[in-house]
């Protein structure tokens, strides 16, 4: 009996932008001083958007919310590098990435609210609804990639989900069409180290999540996922190549979950202190800061203007999501099938009788 080695495989990490703030420059994707402000900018309003969705569940004017402090870099890196035929289709931890691409901030906490018209989006915008059911969207994205290639329509595909989907078989029926029918697709896996409570190194005995792709047959990638420019590069990389029919790519964003699962979580039954404090050390917004103060495109005024810009942004969609008009209790027989059954009418009738309420 022998054996024969029949392919080995290698996963390469991206690190550009590290703890400290100090720039590998042969790799910085090209960025100007107002791009790399943008990405700033854009991190900072997902940060504070996210505090303020927390405090209103706190309060009870918000349903079950998902924060994102710790992973804005992987939000933000990817969307950035998106082009305006590309679609995304989200899990529910990209809100920031979504609003960067034109998504209300309004309509976003109207759906946390309970409000399913939150997830009415606008016709212009390449934004598919959220998915709760973890790793289902990945699905439809590679149904989305494959009606593009029979249309022959431009764009790629983007899609997230957290390490807890590579537990799925969704996901893996995903890679495996997305493989064998080279479609332009790109995963973004959110590797924040904790599917709920199971930790990643109890998901898989995988090295990385990112060689999940190899068996599909095509490209796996890991990133810091707290280093926006190599978030940015990696997606832009993995863009262009699907563009250019070269097939799909699995973008692993190693980050951190700073916060619970969900508001509805305790995570420090589960979590060690010292092991969040240390990723605390490695926070996305702090680092690019580093960066920018070292290059004199940031200093305390202008910080101060921005956070005081998003504030207002964030504000201000709260103030129209509290003053959203509930809906007609009887639209709920309107969207089940295109034309009312006897037995909706039937059931609309007693409601109606029974006053509506």
């Amino acid at each position: 009996m022998s054996f024969k080695v029949i392919k080995t495989f290698e996963i390469k990490r991206l690190e550009i932008l590290n703890q400290a703030g100090k720039c590998d420059d042969k790799l910085k994707p090209k960025l100007s001083n107002e791009d790399i402000k943008k990405l700033y900018e854009a991190m900072i309003l997902t940060r504070i958007y996210d505090q303020k969705a927390f405090s209103l569940q706190r309060s009870g004017r918000l349903g079950t919310y998902p924060q994102m402090q710790g992973q804005e870099a992987t939000i933000i890196g990817s969307a950035s590098a998106l082009e305006n035929d590309d679609w995304i289709f989200p899990s529910f931890r990209e809100v920031g990435g979504l609003i960067l691409r034109g998504y209300s901030a309004e309509q976003s906490l109207q759906y946390w609210g309970g409000d399913e018209r939150g997830l009415k989006i606008d016709e212009e915008l390449n934004i598919f609804p959220m998915a709760i059911t973890v790793g289902a969207q990945s699905l439809h994205a590679v149904g989305a990639g494959m009606a593009k290639q029979i249309k022959k329509e431009e764009g790629v595909i983007v899609t997230y989900f957290g390490d807890g989907a590579t537990s799925e078989g969704d996901l893996s029926e995903a890679l495996n069409f997305a493989g064998v029918f080279n479609v332009p697709i790109v995963f973004i896996c959110q590797n924040n180290q904790f599917a709920i409570s199971v930790s990643r190194k109890k998901q898989t005995k995988a090295e990385t999540l990112a060689q999940k792709a190899i068996a599909a047959g095509f490209e796996g990638i890991q990133v810091d996922g707290n280093d926006v420019f190599a978030v940015y590069k990696a997606t832009k990389d993995a863009l262009t190549k699907a563009r250019n029919g070269k097939g799909p790519t699995f973008i692993e964003c190693e980050t951190y979950r700073m916060g619970d699962h969900t508001t509805s979580d305790d995570a420090s039954r589960y979590r060690d202190k010292k092991e969040v404090e240390s990723w605390k050390k490695k926070d996305p917004i702090e680092r690019l800061e580093k960066y920018m103060k070292a290059k004199k495109i940031w200093n305390e005024t202008y910080h101060n203007k921005v956070v005081e810009d998003a504030t207002k942004k964030v504000e201000n969609a709260v103030n129209k999501y509290l003053n959203i008009q509930n809906a007609n209790p009887e639209e709920i027989f309107g969207y089940i099938y295109s034309d009312l059954t006897y037995q909706l009418k039937e059931q609309m009738k007693e409601f109606r009788e029974q006053g509506g309420k």
